[in-house]
């Protein structure tokens, strides 16, 4: 494969791995987020309880300072949707999407190329409608300024969000397909290594 190809595909894939660390960051925060509010209604539960009320209200009153995280259905809400556009680069880039192989088992491997370059364009064409109609709702959320009930946020912020992860994802499964048919031209497969190194 030409030195050009392996460029673009060093960028790309660089492109991918820091979409994901991006992604998990979310999904990190995301569950942090969950249980500290979890943990906060468990102790506001238990300064309200009949025991405290009972044998010690001072106690009592030091736990129902805590209470859940305001807004944290809102916000994991926003968060797991950029998180999994965050992912999607990664996963298709390195072919990580589910597959069903009851037929590309018993097939030709010619027919397998083909059949991998069908799906990559079917699966580019799906995020870029995904993009272009999630961009049509930041529109709308901004026009009508749409906020979030508990937190007032815009909602047009994680659309926003939502939209600049698929355009980037959108980029990713464009080249995908360019990646498949020079793989399937050149009979070299380019792909991560366990040790993240381009082949």
């Amino acid at each position: 494969m030409a030195d050009g190809d392996r460029t673009l595909h060093r960028i790309m894939s660089g492109l991918a791995r820091v979409l994901a660390i991006l992604g998990g960051t979310v999904l990190v925060s995301l569950i942090a987020l969950t249980c500290l509010s979890v943990i906060g209604r468990i102790l506001n539960s238990i300064g309200h309880s009949q025991f405290f009320k009972t044998t010690s209200p001072v106690i009592g009153d030091i736990f129902k300072v805590f209470g859940p995280i305001n807004g944290d259905y809102e916000l994991v809400e926003a968060g797991i949707a950029l998180a999994i556009f965050l992912f999607l680069p990664w996963c298709q880039l390195n072919r990580k999407h589910a597959t069903v192989e009851l037929i590309t088992s018993i097939v030709p491997a010619s027919v397998n190329h083909l059949l991998n370059i069908l799906w990559e364009v079917i699966l580019t064409l799906t995020t870029l409608l995904i993009t272009w109609r999630i961009f049509v709702g930041m529109n709308d959320k901004m026009r009508y300024g749409e906020t979030t009930f508990l937190l007032q946020m815009p909602v047009w912020w994680a659309f926003a969000a939502c939209t600049l992860a698929a355009f980037f994802a959108s980029l990713v499964a464009i080249y995908c397909i360019y990646l498949r048919v020079t793989e399937t031209a050149s009979g070299e497969i380019m792909r991560e290594n366990a040790g993240g190194k381009g082949i």
